[in-house]
């Protein structure tokens, strides 16, 4: 098992610990993929090989441990998914993260209101604004690969501000960077964004992975809630401001059990990471997050074979729940400013 930060080998992985990570066992390199650009790293020591597609979001859709994906994937190509866009593997979730209560939200104490006939904000089921408007965002442009002896990584730079349609729904210049970064065996998202504004600027910004054990059906996996607190949802998912106390078993047996929920008061480590995870039979993934990310959203539906464990830098409706003065820790950037933070995959068992 490899652990962010530390080492930790199983049995098996002893007899490889004399040999050393070398340029030669990181890669980062560009293919094409059906037709599309994917940018693959590799960490050959661990048998690990995450791949990216920039142009469909800056989405990780694969992070496969000797051969098998660790994220949820349903399309049998990446052409598939490329024609029929949906939520799987990575998703980045910008400018807002999860639900907006209503067509607008509140920053610096104005409304801004949306302006549907762009045509692009997406809606949930009850019509609420949902995951913002870059999750299949084409804008994003490769700035940097790497790999030497400690690791490899690939970085892409957005700009947001180039984008009237864009700009139009949420009128805050900025640019976003995100770096992958594979490592031991474990696979680092950080995000970069820089206010360029002449306003401090909102940060509500998250990732929604999907995740999936395949050595036990969904019923058996189990799951660990690094959290002491449980944010009431009203009946369209948006935070009343009542919290409750963490009621879940640890670990919480998925069977019988459906997750759509949102925690706060999240557990860390000496690291400061708070570590969620997932285990089948032998197989777990761990997802950490870096403080910054003071919430977490886990989704795991009834009848389906996977679960998110969502970094948030927010509640759901952080902007609107500031203004309502239910919510008072929300983050911002001065004008000038830059937002940083990470989370951690971390596979074991595959």
């Amino acid at each position: 098992m490899v652990h962010a930060g530390s080492i930790l080998y199983s049995t098996t992985a002893v007899l490889v610990m004399s040999q050393i990570a070398t340029p030669a066992n990181y890669s980062a390199q560009k293919v094409t993929v059906d037709g599309i650009e994917v940018v693959r790293l590799a960490d050959a020591l661990h048998r690990t090989e995450v791949s990216i597609a920039p142009s469909l979001g800056n989405n990780a859709y694969e992070m496969k441990v000797n051969g098998t994906n660790l994220f949820w994937n349903p399309f049998a190509s990446l052409a598939d998914f490329k024609a029929k866009p949906a939520l799987l593997g990575n998703p980045f979730l910008a400018p807002w993260a999860n639900r907006l209560d209503h067509d607008g939200f509140f920053a610096n104490r104005k409304e801004y209101k949306l302006n549907p006939a762009l045509g692009n904000v997406r809606r949930d089921g009850n019509g609420k604004p949902i995951h913002g408007l870059l999750l299949f965002s084409p804008h994003w442009k490769v700035t940097a690969l790497s790999a030497d002896g400690t690791g490899a990584g690939a970085t892409s730079r957005l700009e947001f501000w180039r984008y009237p349609d864009m700009m139009a729904q949420f009128p805050f210049a900025h640019t976003i960077e995100m770096t992958y970064r594979l490592q031991d065996g474990a696979l680092e998202v950080e995000t970069k964004i820089e206010n360029h504004a002449s306003e401090p600027m909102p940060v509500s910004v998250g990732y929604h992975p999907y995740f999936k054990i395949h050595d036990a059906p969904r019923d058996e996996w189990r799951v660990h809630v690094a959290a002491k607190e449980h944010l009431v949802l009203s009946n369209v998912l948006i935070p009343t401001g009542e919290k409750k106390p963490l009621s879940l078993p640890d670990p919480v047996s998925l069977a019988g059990t459906q997750l759509d929920d949102v925690f706060s008061a999240l557990v860390r480590g000496e690291s400061g990471r708070a570590e969620f995870w997932v285990q089948g039979s032998k197989q777990k993934i761990s997802v950490l997050y870096g403080e910054k990310y003071p919430v977490a959203v886990v989704y795991a539906p009834r009848g389906r074979d996977f679960i998110c464990f969502e970094p948030m830098s927010g509640p759901t409706n952080a902007f609107n729940l500031v203004h309502a003065g239910i919510y008072e820790e929300l983050q911002t950037m001065a004008p000038g400013g830059v937002w940083k933070e990470s989370y951690w995959i971390v596979p074991s068992g595959f």
